[in-house]
């Protein structure tokens, strides 16, 4: 019966753990979402030179932004 006990409260424990970390979690997520839009809301501002020296179209803030379209190499001197 000892051997029992120790095993079933184990996968409570984990979960328990699982729930004290969940507002970090969500925490991080809602700031990243946040950096996100403050970043697609600074590019917009750029008008369509600005943009193009750093090699984006208007329609590919918010691809840029989240990561979908890859960063160039940049060229060294």
């Amino acid at each position: 019966m000892s051997a029992v006990l120790p095993t079933l409260a184990h996968p409570a424990a984990k979960r328990s753990e699982a729930l004290l970390h969940l507002p970090g979690v969500l925490w991080l997520a809602v700031a990243r979402y946040l950096d996100r839009r403050a970043a697609i809301a600074d590019l917009r501002e750029f008008d369509e030179h600005a943009l193009q020296d750093i090699g984006l179209a208007r329609n590919q803030i918010e691809a840029a932004v989240n990561g979908r379209i890859p960063r160039r190499r940049r060229e060294t001197i």
